[in-house]
């Protein structure tokens, strides 16, 4: 059973800006429709800069982007195994490519 102390923390409310700085990088990087569209608009009503949105949109997309790239190298190692008649399908990438930066050299994590 957890302690009052440790419910508080699991649900300790996130300042708003967070809330739609994160709804607006899943949006992007989960390929929703609307991309955050409705996320930007509250961000900028509430003072964050063009450049701080952009910053959230740029690791957004560069973890899509990354996710995308190692889905398909997944799909080509199995093409190929398949091709091989090889049954086991490897995983791609490697443990040490965990947090990779974006192309103006942002951290993702």
């Amino acid at each position: 059973m957890s302690s009052p102390q440790s419910r508080q923390e699991s649900t300790a409310e996130l300042h708003p800006a967070i809330t739609a700085m994160v709804s607006l990088a899943a949006a992007i990087a989960g390929k929703h429709p609307d991309m955050g569209q409705c996320q930007r608009r509250r961000l900028r009503d509430m003072g964050i800069t063009e450049g701080q949105i952009a910053t959230v949109v740029e690791i957004a997309s560069h973890i899509r982007d990354e996710a995308g790239q190692q889905l398909d190298a997944v799909f080509d190692n199995g093409a190929q195994q398949v091709a091989d008649e090889s049954p086991a399908i490897g995983v791609a990438g490697e443990a040490s490519a965990c947090c990779s930066s974006t192309a103006s050299g942002t951290r993702c994590c």
